[in-house]
């Protein structure tokens, strides 16, 4: 069946109220490797989202999708704005002639592509795409298991602890070097702060 106004509203809110919960816990992280605003910035663009939850209940899905991902590109800071942003928009583009929950792995697959050509970045450089792209592969590799919600959900888990042995070559922390070893990669760990909430959210739903 095709994903319902009111269960994208209650998987939008889940997401939002998820990441606003855990700023404390991605700015203590960005603080580590970073300018030590991810947590603030993800919490301004998610309490933004928020405010225009009606609004996005209301559109079609692939509006649905634009919307917050706009707003996300005018109220987060730093790079992850634009990041965040570029992936929402290409979800919402990927829509047209498409639907969820049938083409999930396709509609991901372009917003992860989008993350991807914005931050000329790819898997292994410690980035949100070493959480993006292993939830991807999971999707497109395990579509038909009656627990897909489980795989994806433990996919996001052990990709964002696979962030910590390697050092960064892309964004701030790319600028500390061999010092970006040890430490949990923030853009990681609130993608998959966000791929929990969803999962959570549809589990409940089940």
């Amino acid at each position: 069946m095709p994903l319902q106004p009111e269960t994208l509203k209650s998987l939008v809110k889940a997401a939002a109220e998820q990441v606003i919960a855990s700023a404390p816990e991605l700015t203590a992280l960005d603080q580590a490797i970073g300018d030590g605003d991810h947590g603030s910035n993800m919490k301004r663009g998610f309490e933004a989202v928020l405010g225009k939850l009606d609004t996005i209940g209301a559109q079609p899905l692939d509006e649905a999708f634009k919307t917050i991902g706009k707003t996300l590109v005018m109220t987060v800071g730093g790079a992850s704005g634009p990041l965040y942003g570029s992936f929402f928009l290409a979800v919402g583009e990927a829509l047209r002639g498409k639907q969820l929950p049938d083409d999930l792995a396709d509609v991901f697959g372009c917003g992860v592509g989008a993350v991807s050509v914005r931050g000329r970045s790819q898997a292994g450089e410690k980035t949100m795409l070493d959480v993006l792209l292993p939830v991807l592969e999971t999707l497109r590799a395990e579509a038909a298991r009656p627990d897909l919600i489980e795989l994806v959900r433990a996919t996001a888990t052990k990709a964002v602890a696979r962030t910590v042995p390697m050092q960064a070559t892309k964004g701030r922390a790319s600028f500390l070097g061999a010092r970006s070893v040890g430490h949990v990669d923030p853009g990681a760990r609130s993608s998959c702060v966000l791929v929990h909430a969803v999962c959570n959210s549809l589990e409940a739903r089940q």
